[in-house]
Order: C-alpha cells, then structure tokens, then sequence
C-alpha cells in the first residue's frame, strides 16, 4: 500500500491520473489530480480530478451522468504517476466518445484484425439491434426474435461438435459463429460482455478460495 504523503506530486502540486476501463483495459482519459481531489476520489470511489484551466476540482459525470466508479488505483515505480481502473456510467470524453483517445498520431500498420474487440463486435451488434439495418443478417435475427436466435445457437452448437471432431480450423470457423449469435442472444437478453466477465471472475475467486482452504488444511 503507497500512502499519498508518499506519491510525488509535480512543482504545481499536480500527479497524472491515467483512467483505465477495469473491463476492457481501454485507456479511457488522462487528467490530473491534486492531494484534495485524490482524497475525495478514495473517499468517493468517483474520479475527481483538478482542473488547471478552471482552477477547480471536478468531480467526472456530475454534470454529464458518466461518473467513473473506482475499482483500484496504482502507482508506477517511480511513484509520480496514477492508474486509475473504473466501471464508466458512460463516455470518457466531453465530444460523447467512450475514449477521449481516437486520433491517429502513428497510424498501425497491423493487419485490421488487430484492431478487432469483442466488445467494438457487442457494440455493433448492440446498434443492429435499436437500428436496423436493411440487408444485416444481425438485424434480420433481432427482427425473428428469441426464439429464432436460439434455434441458430443449436444449430451452431451442433455444427462446433462436428467440426472439433474433424479439423482444428473447421472447428475455429464454426466456434466463431457460435460465438457470434451467442453475442446476438445476449443483446437480445439485455445481458453485456461485462456481465460475463463479472459471472466468470467471481467462479475465479471462488475457485481461488477453495485452493487456498485444500493448502491450509
């Protein structure tokens, strides 16, 4: 545990505060923090951040409704600069983007598929769903509803069995379809990729408990 008398703030009495999306790893925004604002971002569990150009604290989403609830905050090395993991209520950045960090500076030279997230593929799937799209099989699926979604995730289930007995690619083409109307369910549920990584940390932390009961006794 860092204490704050031991962080180091710089001349202007100010730390970087680098805020992290807990669940995706998103680096959502960078914004300082002064001892006060860092006291009440502990005691709130809510980012609260100095502003240099108003002169005043700021405490995130009081005026928008995206507040930023803290999980954990780190320190680096050197002890001058902040990571501060959230769950966001909404947007990072005051233009509506969920990252203030769009810009390309250095454009990648990777392949597309670098840049592909399962939670950009739930986002999109998620917009078929209150737009729709002529021509989108997503929004053809949404259209026929539950019942049409589930009769897709049998049959892809069925066809994932198939495939892993046969081929290693085979059975990576059909699990990525699975996977894909598994998403569509999902959506349709109102369920998000979080609540499966929150449903999945909780059985590790379970787990993680029993193993260390088994060594004690």
């Amino acid at each position: 545990m860092v204490n704050i008398d031991e962080l180091k703030f710089n001349a202007h009495g100010l730390i970087p505060a680098i805020v992290i999306d807990d669940d995706t790893g998103d680096v959502l925004m960078m914004a300082w923090m002064n001892e006060e604002s860092l006291k009440i971002s502990l005691e709130k569990k809510l980012t609260c951040f100095w502003s240099r150009s108003r002169k005043e604290l700021w405490l995130k989403g009081e005026t928008s409704g995206n507040y930023q609830h803290i999980i954990e905050i780190k320190a680096d090395c050197d002890r001058d600069t902040l990571l501060v993991y959230v769950k966001p209520d909404g947007p990072a950045c005051h233009l509506g983007n969920y990252s203030c960090f769009v810009d390309d500076v250095l454009p990648r030279e990777d392949d597309e598929h670098e840049k592909f997230t399962i939670h950009g593929l739930m986002e999109l799937i998620k917009g078929r769903k209150t737009e729709k799209k002529e021509g989108s099989y997503t929004s053809y699926l949404f259209e026929k509803g539950l019942d049409k979604i589930l009769k897709k995730i049998g049959e892809e289930s069925s066809e994932v069995i198939i495939a892993a007995k046969n081929d290693r690619k085979e059975a990576i083409y059909e699990i990525s379809d699975l996977v894909y109307h598994m998403l569509v369910l999902m959506a349709e549920m109102d369920i998000d990729t979080k609540d499966i990584l929150h449903e999945l940390a909780s059985r590790h932390v379970i787990d993680k408990k029993v193993k260390q009961e088994k060594m004690t006794s």
